[in-house]
């Protein structure tokens, strides 16, 4: 069971939010003495996922939470919008595929540099993508 120890609400709505969210994660990694490169693996993580809510989804919350399973403390940060939704989460959720102009790294990319990831979406409601990094996974 993954229990939240403190958590952080930002809404972001444009550019400038996506800093704030950077600084505010890389703040709570350090608390929990999460190492440089599971730390850079989040921060990455985090940017694609918050650049991700402004593009397609026009902005919306971002929650970081301190969380502990037994004796191991992580971050779980959720991206929430309602934004158009994903149609296909299983084409999104493949290397190369993009409705943008982008490479179509983002989404399974994301995925491979957490802990879990987990993602919902609704036509017309808007998508939530919830990801955790272990401090030491």
């Amino acid at each position: 069971m993954t229990l939240p120890l403190t958590k952080d609400i930002l809404v972001v709505s444009r550019e400038q939010d996506v800093v704030l969210l950077r600084n505010r994660v890389k703040e709570h990694a350090v608390k929990i003495k999460m190492g440089l490169v599971n730390q850079t693996k989040l921060l990455t993580a985090a940017s694609e996922l918050v650049r991700n809510m402004l593009r397609y989804g026009n902005g919306g919350k971002a929650i970081i939470e301190v969380v502990s399973s037994g004796r191991i403390n992580g971050i779980r940060l959720t991206f929430e919008d309602q934004g158009p939704g994903i149609a296909d989460i299983d084409n999104a959720m493949t290397d190369g595929y993009s409705t943008g102009k982008s490479l179509g790294l983002g989404l399974p990319g994301t995925k491979r540099l957490v802990s879990e990831f987990n993602i919902k979406s609704k036509l017309g409601e808007g998508t939530t993508v919830t990801i955790i990094k272990w401090a030491n996974g």
